[in-house]
């Protein structure tokens, strides 16, 4: 029988007849190490990245913490997270985690596929002061009763203290003059 494993095979090797062509290699500076990317190029790549999803938080985790629902999120430029927290649901009722059933709906995220809510972007703005704070929608606050109507009054006096401050004594100060002038006038 004849032995077929190969051994008087012999291997050819191929090599291209052409030289090399010019335009595969462009000229390049011979100075490659100082090459880089342009200051200008990265700041404006970066600026306009951090613009672009400024507005938003993505949802990287939902946990239990007692009896709450902690939805941590994270901006998309940065490592800076972001946690709302929401009732529960207790005792085999929805009626407990309202709050957290709104912030699914506004997310469009059913109940039953909450594996769903990590990694979708959430609505929010940045302010120095107070940090991240989720758009209205996603919050679920709804404006019927008088308490969350006061509450949403505090927050704007809160946000809002330094101008009216200012306002008011502008104000004072113009009736000051005006009082003044139908005095002596």
């Amino acid at each position: 029988m004849a032995d077929r494993s190969g051994d008087d095979a012999e291997t050819a090797t191929v090599e291209d007849p052409s030289p090399p062509r010019e335009a595969d290699a462009e000229a390049l500076p011979d100075d490659l190490d100082d090459a880089g990317v342009d200051e200008e190029v990265k700041r404006r790549l970066r600026e306009a990245y951090l613009n672009d999803e400024e507005n938003a938080l993505i949802v990287t985790q939902v946990r239990s913490v007692g009896d709450r629902v902690a939805v941590e999120m994270r901006p998309p430029h940065g490592d800076a997270t972001h946690t709302e927290r929401f009732d529960a649901p207790r005792d085999g009722s929805l009626r407990e985690s309202e709050a957290f059933l709104e912030f699914l709906e506004a997310a469009g995220v059913s109940p039953l596929d909450v594996d769903e809510l990590v990694g979708t972007r959430v609505p929010a703005t940045y302010d120095p002061e107070a940090g991240w704070r989720v758009d209205a929608a996603y919050r679920a606050e709804s404006e019927s009763t008088g308490e969350n109507r006061f509450a949403a009054a505090r927050e704007w006096l809160w946000t809002y203290r330094t101008w009216l401050l200012a306002a008011l004594l502008v104000g004072g100060e113009l009736a000051f003059v005006a009082v003044i002038i139908l005095l002596y006038a």
